[in-house]
């Protein structure tokens, strides 16, 4: 596959396209252990993203894939450069590519899982198993520590990883012996160690008289050593390992000895995940292999990227006895190995994790799309959440029996506290809250498998590898879920990679970023956020939302939950502020219509246009301003107003929707409608200025971006909104500044 897509399949542009051979290779002999002997129906396996067309080519032998994409590795419209979950035409339960982040998914897969087994009661069914191929280099990313100290996930006795120990990253040989670094890691965080080390071959030379020394000899070898090995004479392997001291050995003998290695031992592999299977917590297997494992390329530090020649695919094929005419055919169907694969895919029955997810029934009738409350007179949107989704759970139990919540250890600084005490924590068995029998207690930390609420580590990418597979609950375990997670703001960044992850493998939830901005003044530059808008807009499959009033906060949410249980919904960012608000700002007239207005992007909530003073468009300037930027805007406009200039001002409940609309009329390269000159914008944001500057571009109308632009420091609000120019008087000198008032 990978030698026709590089070498046969015509290239136009001349860019290579790769595929990683010596990977593949690698990890070959553990895919086989686990899909033809293993593995069971209703298992879940990640690989790692190297091995991608070794996965592929085992789901085309189960009858998975269809013949005519093995020739469309990395082609348009064909297999992907790696698994990808939403993306290639086969099976795949995990997408994986950089940073770790695929191999530490089945964990949080897991987790969710036993959460819907405990909150449903439905029981464990068939015993389900988590799997992980992760290549050793791997071990270099943060996301896998932070995963494997995870205390909510200690107790998952169906979690197993293969670490594919081929001594080799992307550039060099990893230096030195780190799996004893890496085996005492997982160790003193509660996990089964085991290992594939040696082969067959090689475990019978360690017993004959001088062995023990042999296997000493080989277990000291750094890295390094061993790989050159690998790649030297049987003179320079015998002379190395003391060989003399055991039984003579021919030269092919001697090489294929040194080679010998556990993961590619399929006896040694069937026990090994034997007793995996049987421990009482996460397991990881460390299977040393060969990068290149039969290959000519095998062991060489630059095999990486390393693709064969024509000649050596040609020595290769006729080594296996594979004629050209049949090299794309299965096994025959009378083979033995034809039989396996046959009875392995009906063992296996692997469906596609998108078309079981989309074969869910889902009703939005019992979501509701108002509350009816009344928000209190002054109160900020972070504490608006708290309320919205305490209300949610006495007003909509149905919809709320639903809901769970997320949050790495600051449950009650992003107001989930009144929640968690009608919910209660999720655990996987009964924890009595100790602290209750000093006194009474504003959060009651009762946990339960009925529980709602679970509460992480404080690490982001944990939460939000937690969010992205409750998202995709109801593909793997059978019931649709509304999973919110609360994170500060500015931390979203430290989380994006595990962010963009859940969105990119079709996950959906939603995500409250509180608090927000400069607002969050006396906290410091440290907890501000200024880049946030801009992620949320840019982001796909993500809409982004910046409310300024409780109520309009509260239609959001009603409005995400229903796109949650919607078969085309997606994923929501909500962006919030603990500044408290005037609720008496939002004029409430017609309900439904202002809802509507709300959810449609941005809404005029102050109009000059037809003020005294203002016809035919004179002395007018319109502001665009979102969440709590809007209160300063209001008092702007009115200001100005004194001045004879009348300043309208639209909220803008979400850039994101606004922006979309405008180009997919670019896209579509469609003119607006005929309309009078528009006035000249201001805009205005607790955030990066450019998260709106594009506005006066959609309208056809000069524009003053007004917004953070640099780190922030401790302070009172009005303080640090002087200082970013973003207070009453820098929106009126921009307004000023727009008319050509000077």
């Amino acid at each position: 596959m990978v030698h026709h897509a590089n070498r046969i399949r015509p290239n136009p542009s001349g860019i290579k396209v790769g595929g990683h051979q010596a990977s593949s290779a690698s990890v070959v002999s553990i895919l086989t252990s686990l899909f033809f002997d293993f593995m069971q129906r209703g298992d879940r396996i990640a690989v790692k993203p190297h091995a991608s067309p070794a996965l592929h080519a085992i789901h085309y032998l189960l009858g998975n894939l269809d013949r005519q994409y093995l020739t469309k590795l990395r082609d348009y419209h064909g297999l992907q450069a790696y698994p990808s979950r939403t993306k290639d035409p086969d099976p795949i339960d995990f997408s994986t590519g950089s940073v770790g982040l695929g191999a530490v998914a089945p964990n949080f897969a897991a987790l969710a899982e036993r959460f819907v087994e405990g909150r449903f009661g439905v029981g464990k069914r068939q015993r389900r198993r988590f799997l992980a191929i992760v290549g050793d280099a791997e071990l270099d990313e943060g996301s896998i520590w932070e995963a494997v100290a995870e205390p909510a996930l200690a107790r998952l006795d169906n979690v197993i990883w293969v670490i594919d120990v081929n001594r080799q990253s992307l550039d060099r040989v990893i230096p030195g012996i780190r799996v004893l670094q890496w085996e005492a890691m997982f160790k003193a965080n509660g996990w089964k160690v085991l290992e594939a080390k040696y082969g067959a071959r090689l475990q019978a030379a360690f017993q004959e008289p001088g062995g023990h020394e042999l296997r000493r000899r080989i277990d000291d070898l750094p890295n390094e050593e061993y790989q050159v090995l690998l790649r030297s004479s049987a003179a320079t392997v015998r002379k190395s390992l003391h060989l003399d001291r055991l039984a003579p050995r021919r030269d092919a003998v001697v090489k294929a000895l040194i080679s010998d290695l556990g993961g590619h031992d399929l006896r040694l592999l069937h026990d090994v995940l034997h007793q995996a299977d049987a421990a009482d917590g996460p397991s990881v297997i460390f299977a040393y292999t060969v990068k290149g494992w039969g290959l000519p390329i095998a062991g060489d530090p630059l095999n990486h990227s390393a693709l064969l020649s024509e000649r050596e695919v040609d020595e290769l094929r006729s080594e296996l006895g594979i004629p050209v005419a049949d090299q794309w055919d299965p096994f025959p169907v009378d083979s033995p190995a034809g039989r396996i694969c046959a009875e392995r895919g009906r063992v296996l029955a692997i469906q596609n994790p998108q078309t079981s997810r989309m074969s869910q029934p889902s009703s939005l009738s019992h979501v509701p799309s108002d509350l009816g409350t009344r928000p209190a007179s002054k109160v900020s949107t972070q504490h608006a959440f708290g309320q919205i989704l305490t209300s949610l759970s006495r007003i909509s139990p149905e919809t709320a029996r639903r809901v769970v919540t997320v949050s790495p250890d600051v449950a009650t600084s992003t107001n989930l506290g009144g929640w968690i005490n009608k919910v209660g924590v999720w655990d996987q068995k009964n924890e009595h809250d100790l602290f209750s029998a000093v006194g009474p207690r504003l959060i009651q930390w009762e946990r339960s498998p009925q529980g709602q609420h679970i509460e992480l580590g404080i690490s982001e990418t944990n939460l939000l590898m937690m969010l992205g597979q409750l998202g995709l609950a109801d593909s793997f375990a059978g019931k649709r879920l509304i999973p919110i997670g609360t994170i500060y703001d500015p931390f979203i960044a430290r989380a994006l990679d595990a962010f963009i992850y859940g969105v990119y493998s079709g996950s959906r939830f939603i995500l409250v970023g509180t608090p927000s901005g400069i607002s969050l003044a006396p906290e410091g530059g440290a907890h501000q956020s200024v880049i946030t808008p801009s992620i949320g807009l840019a982001l796909p499959a993500v809409t982004y939302w910046e409310p300024c009033f409780a109520l309009e906060l509260e239609w959001i949410l009603l409005h995400a939950i229903r796109s949650l249980w919607s078969d085309h919904g997606g994923t929501t960012y909500l962006r919030l502020t603990t500044a408290p608000v005037d609720q008496a700002l939002l004029p409430i007239e017609d309900r439904e219509s202002l809802r509507r207005q709300v959810l449609s992007g941005a809404y005029r909530l102050a109009d000059r246009r037809t003020e005294p003073g203002s016809e035919a468009g004179h002395n007018q300037v319109d502001i665009w301003a979102s969440g709590i930027a809007v209160p300063i805007a209001l008092r702007a406009s009115a200001e100005l107003r004194e001045d004879g200039v009348y300043a309208s001002v639209i909220n803008c409940t979400s850039p994101d929707i606004v922006y979309r609309r405008w180009q997919a009329d670019v896209r579509a390269a469609r003119s607006p409608d005929p309309a009078p000159i528009q006035p000249p914008v201001v805009t205005v944001i607790d955030g990066h200025p450019s998260a709106l500057a594009w506005v006066g571009s959609m309208l056809g109308s000069p524009a003053w971006p007004l917004g953070v632009t640099g780190f922030g420091e401790s302070g009172t609000p009005d303080e640090l909104y002087k200082a970013a120019d973003i207070d009453e008087e820098a929106i009126s000198l921009a307004c000023f500044a727009a008319l050509g008032v000077t």
